[in-house]
């Protein structure tokens, strides 16, 4: 049993604040608290997003012209390198599982902790060393391979391949040992009355994608381990020069790494669905189809890798098997759309910032899974294949659709976490500057794929001009709205409003508790209701000063107190 709880209750409204319980840097370095692990996951991977941010602009300035402008070829591939992988292995991978599914998994089972708080604690310590061993070897000398680390260039370049790879394989063991973790807490800390189709589907999203984490991720890590044993012992596994097979790793890496698309994308799914449900304020519809839709993309994400390599020459029959299995795994994601748009319908939506993001999820997912039919196509892949078609497929799916339902999660449960609100206006404001500069980066660049126009490359002819100059202006727009979202969130700590324990009206067992939660995350049992059960409910606490009725609560009037007794 952990140590968490074994501890002695609080009473005391500061002391029980997780964020008061216990202050100083040693309280939080060795602290077991869910909560406070999620919290510093959550800066650890906006700090590793504000850095491949700030390379991708590096990469769309150096774009403005077709020739140099202050990048030789091999630094524009080191940059390129550095913000793929980056932004891939340091944040979008463990941005929604491990910063807010730690926070959120243990609240929304009504537990004071996960199974193994000092597990939990370990992945983040991994994920840390990992990050500096993975830094600090590719910024020594800059690392040119793309985040592939594709063979059989990586393994004749003079980079730091083995160094950059071993960290690869530290962050692995972070993300199995936080998908394990959420596996056996999912499992075993249900409370009663929670049964598997009574789980938001948050929970469902995240014990889908822990599954993926657990199967997958040794397949990456034996990878990185041959790719470093083929450059240091030179035994002949994917050189050709040495009798190896360099489709081989291909095979190998795509084997995680289409999987890992849905490591990126299913926990943000899981908000999507908690934020359509809670800001229309409606039960979401079709909650058995979501739940089962999540398992399934789970599944077929081990079965479609090969639609990544069309090109390597693989037999005919082989590709045409692929290319069937990409179009069924749509099914799933579309089924998604639907019930969302469907729980809308007749609902009371609040266009408030959190459902202003869902919005532009939406709108920017289903851009990037209906231009995934031309590169799931064996007919229309091949023209398209390296070129900006893919680089815009890519981001519109991770970006568009990871990063935006992210920020959509941190504005919802930033309340919670916190127990500050944040200026809606400026919120709707950020929403709104991020999805014109995300078109306006990555429309053009489907245009630009779709014309010829090469990926990873520094240079190109001069007709393509206007459109990288349009990419570029976009990309310098969405940093700016990225920006502004982040002051929204610094002014809130600083000046904003006390926030009340359910400040949107959400049926789930977090909105339960007060903001931000205590130390035990509950002072009584929570009631274990249906999740999307939005019937007339209350929340009162004459003791805190707070009141929330939800809105679709009728008036009940005070009961009239009886005369005194004479």
């Amino acid at each position: 049993m952990s140590a968490v709880a074994n501890s002695p209750t609080h009473s005391q409204e500061d002391s029980d604040n997780f964020l008061y319980h216990s202050k100083g840097f040693l309280s939080w370095a060795l602290t077991l608290d869910h909560k406070r692990i999620g919290l510093m996951y959550l800066i650890g991977v906006m700090s590793a997003f504000f850095l491949a941010g700030m390379l991708a602009l590096i990469l769309r300035a150096e774009l403005m012209t077709p020739t140099k402008m202050f990048l030789s070829n091999q630094q524009y591939n080191q940059v390129f390198t550095l913000h793929g992988a980056i932004m891939v292995f340091l944040f979008i991978i463990p941005s929604v599982p491990a910063a807010l599914g730690n926070f959120l998994v243990p609240v929304m089972l009504g537990a004071k902790d996960v199974a193994f708080p000092r597990l939990n604690l370990s992945s983040f310590y991994l994920w840390v060393i990992g990050a500096i061993f993975f830094l600090s070897a590719m910024l020594y000398t800059g690392l040119d391979t793309g985040w592939t680390f594709y063979t059989p260039y990586s393994t004749t370049t003079q980079g730091p391949v083995v160094a950059a790879t071993l960290g690869v394989f530290i962050l692995g063991f972070s993300s199995i040992f936080t998908g394990l973790n959420f596996i056996v807490t999912i499992n075993t800390m249900r409370p009663p009355g929670m049964a598997w189709f009574k789980m938001p589907l948050f929970l469902w999203a995240t014990y889908a994608t822990s599954i993926i984490q657990v199967l997958a991720t040794p397949v990456l890590g034996i990878t990185v381990l041959l790719l470093a044993a083929e450059r240091v012992l030179h035994i002949g596994i994917f050189d050709p020069a040495y009798n190896g097979d360099p489709v081989t790793y291909q095979h190998f890496f795509w084997f995680y790494s289409h999987p890992a698309v849905y490591i990126m994308i299913l926990p943000g799914m899981g908000i999507i669905s908690e934020l359509m449900s809670v800001h229309s304020h409606k039960s979401i519809f079709g909650y058995r189809f979501i739940a089962y839709s999540s398992v399934a993309i789970a599944l077929f994400g081990f079965l479609v890798w090969g639609h990544h390599m069309f090109t390597s020459g693989m037999a005919s029959v082989t590709t045409i098997i692929f290319s069937a299995l990409t179009f069924t795994v749509s099914i799933p994601s579309a089924i998604k759309v639907f019930n969302w748009l469907a729980t809308m319908y007749k609902g009371t939506v609040q266009l408030n910032t959190p459902m202003c993001y869902s919005l532009a999820f939406i709108f920017l997912f289903t851009i990037g899974g209906l231009t995934g039919l031309w590169l799931g196509a064996l007919s229309t892949d091949r023209p398209l294949h390296d070129t900006y078609f893919v680089v815009a497929h890519f981001h519109y799916v991770m970006v568009g659709g990871t990063l935006v339902g992210f920020l959509g999660g941190v504005f919802h449960w930033w309340p919670k976490m916190t127990g500050k609100m944040f200026s809606e206006l400026w919120g709707k404001i950020s929403c709104a500057v991020i999805f014109v500069g995300f078109n306006l980066t990555f429309l053009p660049q489907f245009v630009l794929g779709s014309r010829g126009m090469p990926r990873r490359y520094a240079r190109y002819v001069e007709e393509f001009q206007e459109l990288h100059q349009l990419s570029t202006w976009g990309a310098f727009l969405l940093g700016f709205g990225l920006f502004i979202a982040l002051g929204v969130i610094i002014h809130s700590l600083m000046r904003g409003k006390k926030a009340p324990p359910n400040p949107w009206g959400g049926a789930t067992l977090e909105w339960q508790c007060a903001s931000p939660p205590p130390y035990y995350n509950f002072e009584n049992p929570p009631r274990v209701n249906d999740p999307y059960d939005y019937k007339p409910l209350e929340y009162r606490d004459a003791e805190r000063g707070w009141e929330y009725v939800h809105p679709s609560a009728p008036t009940v009037p005070e009961p009239t107190p009886e005369p005194a007794k004479s």
